[in-house]
């Protein structure tokens, strides 16, 4: 029997995409919503967490791929989040060690990656029902999605709330910045735009 490698880059390219777009994991599934709307109020948190999570989310899926064949039913959840946490710890680690200041302004939301539906997700969904290679495609999908997503709500807060960009001011002296946007009800308001015009460019492309 022969392999058909157009038709298998072809299932790889459209795993990719999937996270992008058409299972989004905040625009179209809505899980990691703690994140979202607590680290968005500017592009810099939002980035370093996207990165944080394609880091677990990528190292998760790998370790979970590898031992599909040896999960019990009774153990599996406890063997993700066993996991999950480890690559966790490593990400906090690092993060604390060579970018303290961001460490920092993340606070606790970087150890609750562990309980990120998003990772828990891919790792049922995915991981623990294919080989590593598609699972790690999944994961790089998922986790682009996820940091897109923050990045483009966090630019939106950011733009609109201090009238700067990646703290570079990028609009004129005359605009008058609405700091609302940088408080927690910005998160809400912003996030709920995003989703009504992701739910009408999907339905009108569906």
């Amino acid at each position: 029997m022969t392999t058909n490698p157009d038709g298998q880059a072809s299932n790889y390219t459209k795993t990719l995409l999937a996270g992008l777009w058409r299972e989004n994991p905040v625009f179209r599934l809505l899980l990691g919503m703690c994140p979202t709307l607590a680290v968005t109020a500017a592009v810099k948190p939002a980035l370093t967490m996207g990165c944080c999570v394609i880091f677990v989310l990528v190292c998760s899926n790998i370790m979970v791929s590898l031992m599909r064949n040896l999960l019990k039913p009774h153990l599996r959840i406890l063997m993700f989040t066993l996991t999950i946490s480890t690559f966790v710890t490593i990400a906090d680690l690092l993060l604390k060690a060579f970018q303290p200041a961001m460490s920092e302004a993340l606070g606790p939301y970087v150890p609750l990656i562990i309980v990120n539906c998003v990772i828990i997700c891919r790792a049922e969904a995915c991981a623990s029902k294919n080989p590593m290679l598609t699972s790690i495609i999944d994961a790089f999908g998922m986790g682009i999605g996820f940091t897109l997503t923050l990045c483009v709500l966090a630019g939106v807060r950011e733009v609109i709330g201090t009238g700067k960009f990646f703290d570079i001011r990028v609009m004129p002296d005359a605009f008058v910045p609405w700091a609302a946007l940088t408080m927690p009800v910005g998160a809400f308001l912003t996030l709920g735009f995003l989703l009504a015009a992701a739910n009408i460019i999907s339905k009108k492309h569906s």
